[in-house]
Protein backbone atom coordinates (compact mmCIF):
# COMPACT_ATOMS: atom_id res chain seq x y z
CA UNK A 1 0.00 0.00 0.00
CA UNK A 2 2.97 2.31 0.43
CA UNK A 3 3.48 1.83 -3.31
CA UNK A 4 0.05 3.35 -3.95
CA UNK A 5 0.96 6.37 -1.82
CA UNK A 6 4.17 6.86 -3.79
CA UNK A 7 2.27 6.56 -7.07
CA UNK A 8 -0.36 9.02 -5.86
CA UNK A 9 2.29 11.57 -4.87
CA UNK A 10 3.99 11.14 -8.25
CA UNK A 11 0.67 11.64 -10.05
CA UNK A 12 -0.13 14.87 -8.19
CA UNK A 13 3.42 16.18 -8.60
CA UNK A 14 2.86 16.07 -12.36
CA UNK A 15 -0.46 17.91 -12.05
CA UNK A 16 0.64 20.62 -9.62
CA UNK A 17 1.03 23.54 -12.04
CA UNK A 18 -2.35 23.16 -13.76
CA UNK A 19 -4.05 22.19 -10.50
CA UNK A 20 -2.68 25.26 -8.72
CA UNK A 21 -3.97 27.50 -11.49
CA UNK A 22 -7.41 25.90 -11.33
CA UNK A 23 -7.65 26.28 -7.55
CA UNK A 24 -6.42 29.87 -7.67
CA UNK A 25 -9.12 30.75 -10.21
CA UNK A 26 -11.65 28.93 -8.06
CA UNK A 27 -10.54 30.98 -5.04
CA UNK A 28 -11.14 34.16 -7.03
CA UNK A 29 -14.49 33.00 -8.42
CA UNK A 30 -18.02 32.71 -7.02
CA UNK A 31 -16.98 29.29 -5.71
CA UNK A 32 -15.11 31.18 -2.96
CA UNK A 33 -18.37 32.17 -1.27
CA UNK A 34 -20.10 28.89 -2.15
CA UNK A 35 -17.44 26.80 -0.42
CA UNK A 36 -17.40 29.17 2.56
CA UNK A 37 -21.16 28.69 2.87
CA UNK A 38 -20.67 24.91 2.97
CA UNK A 39 -17.97 25.18 5.62
CA UNK A 40 -20.01 27.67 7.64
CA UNK A 41 -22.90 25.20 7.59
CA UNK A 42 -20.90 23.04 10.02
CA UNK A 43 -18.13 25.09 11.65
CA UNK A 44 -18.59 26.02 15.33
CA UNK A 45 -19.70 29.64 15.66
CA UNK A 46 -17.68 32.29 17.45
CA UNK A 47 -14.00 32.42 18.28
CA UNK A 48 -10.79 31.58 16.51
CA UNK A 49 -10.46 27.89 15.70
CA UNK A 50 -7.35 25.77 15.34
CA UNK A 51 -8.00 23.92 12.06
CA UNK A 52 -6.10 21.16 10.27
CA UNK A 53 -6.59 20.95 6.49
CA UNK A 54 -5.62 17.40 5.55
CA UNK A 55 -4.63 16.90 1.91
CA UNK A 56 -4.52 20.66 1.47
CA UNK A 57 -3.12 20.47 -2.06
CA UNK A 58 -2.26 24.05 -2.99
CA UNK A 59 -4.13 25.45 0.02
CA UNK A 60 -7.67 26.24 -1.16
CA UNK A 61 -9.47 25.42 2.10
CA UNK A 62 -6.58 26.75 4.18
CA UNK A 63 -6.86 30.15 2.50
CA UNK A 64 -10.65 30.33 2.89
CA UNK A 65 -10.42 29.55 6.58
CA UNK A 66 -7.43 31.79 7.25
CA UNK A 67 -9.35 34.68 5.72
CA UNK A 68 -11.93 34.13 8.47
CA UNK A 69 -9.24 34.59 11.11
CA UNK A 70 -8.74 30.94 12.04
CA UNK A 71 -5.33 29.41 12.68
CA UNK A 72 -4.86 26.87 9.88
CA UNK A 73 -2.29 24.14 9.33
CA UNK A 74 -2.29 22.50 5.90
CA UNK A 75 -0.60 19.17 5.21
CA UNK A 76 -0.09 17.19 2.01
CA UNK A 77 1.96 14.17 0.94
CA UNK A 78 3.19 15.84 -2.26
CA UNK A 79 6.11 18.25 -1.68
CA UNK A 80 5.39 20.16 -4.90
CA UNK A 81 1.85 20.90 -3.70
CA UNK A 82 3.12 22.26 -0.39
CA UNK A 83 5.75 24.40 -2.14
CA UNK A 84 3.01 25.90 -4.33
CA UNK A 85 0.71 26.44 -1.33
CA UNK A 86 3.46 28.39 0.44
CA UNK A 87 4.08 30.48 -2.67
CA UNK A 88 0.38 31.29 -3.02
CA UNK A 89 0.07 32.09 0.68
CA UNK A 90 2.81 34.68 0.32
CA UNK A 91 1.12 36.25 -2.69
CA UNK A 92 -2.28 36.30 -0.98
CA UNK A 93 -0.77 37.64 2.28
CA UNK A 94 -2.42 34.86 4.26
CA UNK A 95 -0.75 33.04 7.20
CA UNK A 96 -1.55 29.29 7.03
CA UNK A 97 1.32 26.98 7.92
CA UNK A 98 2.04 24.22 5.39
CA UNK A 99 3.92 20.94 5.92
CA UNK A 100 4.70 17.80 3.94
CA UNK A 101 3.04 14.99 5.93
CA UNK A 102 1.26 11.70 5.43
CA UNK A 103 -2.49 12.25 5.84
CA UNK A 104 -2.90 8.77 7.32
CA UNK A 105 -0.52 9.50 10.20
CA UNK A 106 0.25 13.21 10.63
CA UNK A 107 3.15 13.97 12.95
CA UNK A 108 1.15 16.43 15.04
CA UNK A 109 0.21 16.57 18.75
CA UNK A 110 -2.87 14.72 19.94
CA UNK A 111 -5.97 16.71 20.92
CA UNK A 112 -4.62 19.91 19.37
CA UNK A 113 -7.27 20.81 16.76
CA UNK A 114 -10.82 22.09 17.02
CA UNK A 115 -11.62 21.04 13.44
CA UNK A 116 -10.18 18.75 10.77
CA UNK A 117 -11.29 19.56 7.21
CA UNK A 118 -10.54 17.76 4.00
CA UNK A 119 -11.67 17.91 0.39
CA UNK A 120 -11.55 15.04 -2.09
CA UNK A 121 -8.75 13.30 -0.22
CA UNK A 122 -10.13 10.23 1.55
CA UNK A 123 -10.74 8.28 -1.67
CA UNK A 124 -6.95 8.30 -2.21
CA UNK A 125 -6.06 6.72 1.16
CA UNK A 126 -5.27 2.99 1.16
CA UNK A 127 -5.64 2.82 4.98
CA UNK A 128 -8.76 4.89 5.57
CA UNK A 129 -9.74 3.19 8.88
CA UNK A 130 -6.37 4.12 10.36
CA UNK A 131 -6.64 7.66 9.01
CA UNK A 132 -10.00 8.26 10.67
CA UNK A 133 -8.68 6.84 13.95
CA UNK A 134 -5.63 9.11 13.81
CA UNK A 135 -7.71 12.20 13.00
CA UNK A 136 -9.92 11.39 15.98
CA UNK A 137 -6.79 11.47 18.14
CA UNK A 138 -5.77 14.86 16.75
CA UNK A 139 -9.11 16.47 17.60
CA UNK A 140 -9.94 17.98 20.94
CA UNK A 141 -12.92 16.47 22.79
CA UNK A 142 -16.06 17.41 20.83
CA UNK A 143 -13.88 18.56 17.93
CA UNK A 144 -15.30 18.28 14.44
CA UNK A 145 -14.34 16.42 11.26
CA UNK A 146 -15.70 17.88 8.00
CA UNK A 147 -14.92 15.69 5.00
CA UNK A 148 -16.02 16.50 1.44
CA UNK A 149 -15.52 13.60 -0.96
CA UNK A 150 -17.14 11.22 -3.46
CA UNK A 151 -16.90 7.52 -4.23
CA UNK A 152 -14.36 8.20 -6.99
CA UNK A 153 -13.12 4.62 -7.07
CA UNK A 154 -16.58 3.57 -8.25
CA UNK A 155 -17.47 6.56 -10.38
CA UNK A 156 -18.99 5.75 -13.74
CA UNK A 157 -17.07 6.78 -16.80
CA UNK A 158 -19.11 9.65 -18.27
CA UNK A 159 -20.46 9.01 -21.74
CA UNK A 160 -19.69 12.57 -22.73
CA UNK A 161 -18.24 15.28 -20.56
CA UNK A 162 -19.35 18.88 -20.93
CA UNK A 163 -16.99 21.34 -22.59
CA UNK A 164 -15.97 22.65 -19.15
CA UNK A 165 -15.05 20.36 -16.25
CA UNK A 166 -12.32 19.94 -13.65
CA UNK A 167 -10.27 17.45 -15.71
CA UNK A 168 -10.44 19.22 -19.05
CA UNK A 169 -6.73 20.05 -19.09
CA UNK A 170 -5.50 16.65 -17.85
CA UNK A 171 -3.58 14.68 -20.49
CA UNK A 172 -4.73 11.29 -21.73
CA UNK A 173 -1.64 9.70 -20.14
CA UNK A 174 -2.43 11.17 -16.74
CA UNK A 175 -6.08 10.18 -17.00
CA UNK A 176 -4.95 6.60 -17.66
CA UNK A 177 -2.71 6.78 -14.58
CA UNK A 178 -5.67 8.14 -12.60
CA UNK A 179 -7.74 5.16 -13.75
CA UNK A 180 -5.08 2.68 -12.63
CA UNK A 181 -4.89 4.32 -9.20
CA UNK A 182 -8.66 4.10 -8.80
CA UNK A 183 -8.60 0.43 -9.79
CA UNK A 184 -5.93 -0.35 -7.17
CA UNK A 185 -7.70 1.61 -4.43
CA UNK A 186 -11.11 0.11 -5.21
CA UNK A 187 -9.84 -3.18 -3.76
CA UNK A 188 -9.23 -1.50 -0.39
CA UNK A 189 -12.60 0.27 -0.12
CA UNK A 190 -16.29 -0.52 0.28
CA UNK A 191 -19.12 1.60 -1.17
CA UNK A 192 -19.14 5.11 0.21
CA UNK A 193 -20.31 7.01 2.19
CA UNK A 194 -21.98 4.05 3.96
CA UNK A 195 -18.57 2.53 4.68
CA UNK A 196 -17.28 5.84 6.06
CA UNK A 197 -20.10 5.98 8.60
CA UNK A 198 -19.08 2.56 9.92
CA UNK A 199 -15.39 3.51 10.02
CA UNK A 200 -16.02 6.81 11.76
CA UNK A 201 -18.11 5.11 14.42
CA UNK A 202 -15.39 2.52 15.02
CA UNK A 203 -12.81 5.30 15.29
CA UNK A 204 -14.78 6.87 18.14
CA UNK A 205 -16.73 9.58 16.33
CA UNK A 206 -20.38 10.26 17.12
CA UNK A 207 -23.19 12.46 15.77
CA UNK A 208 -22.16 11.34 12.26
CA UNK A 209 -24.05 13.15 9.51
CA UNK A 210 -24.05 12.59 5.74
CA UNK A 211 -25.03 15.45 3.43
CA UNK A 212 -25.60 14.31 -0.15
CA UNK A 213 -27.01 17.68 -1.21
CA UNK A 214 -23.65 19.41 -1.27
CA UNK A 215 -22.85 18.33 -4.84
CA UNK A 216 -26.05 19.88 -6.21
CA UNK A 217 -25.43 23.12 -4.32
CA UNK A 218 -21.83 23.50 -5.44
CA UNK A 219 -22.14 22.36 -9.04
CA UNK A 220 -25.38 23.89 -10.24
CA UNK A 221 -23.43 25.51 -13.07
CA UNK A 222 -21.23 23.64 -15.54
CA UNK A 223 -17.94 25.51 -15.63
CA UNK A 224 -14.23 24.71 -15.42
CA UNK A 225 -14.67 23.67 -11.76
CA UNK A 226 -17.52 21.24 -12.49
CA UNK A 227 -17.23 17.76 -10.99
CA UNK A 228 -19.59 15.24 -12.64
CA UNK A 229 -19.28 12.68 -9.81
CA UNK A 230 -21.97 13.21 -7.13
CA UNK A 231 -20.26 13.94 -3.84
CA UNK A 232 -21.13 14.09 -0.17
CA UNK A 233 -20.10 15.78 3.05
CA UNK A 234 -19.38 13.69 6.13
CA UNK A 235 -19.49 15.55 9.44
CA UNK A 236 -18.64 13.83 12.72
CA UNK A 237 -17.90 14.82 16.31
CA UNK A 238 -14.91 13.43 18.23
Amino acid sequence: MERIKAQMAAYWSRRVEAFAGLRYREFKSEKHEQWLAELDRWLPKGGRLNILDVGTGTGFFAFLLAERGHHVTGIDLTPEMIAEARRLASGLHLPPEFYVMDAENPGLPAHSFDVVVTRKLTWTLPHLPQAYARWHELLKPDGLLINFDADYCREKEPGQLPAHHAHQDVSHELMQQYGRLKQSLRQTQQPRPQWDVQLLSRAGFHDIQVDTGVWQRLYRKIDEFYDPTPGFALVATA
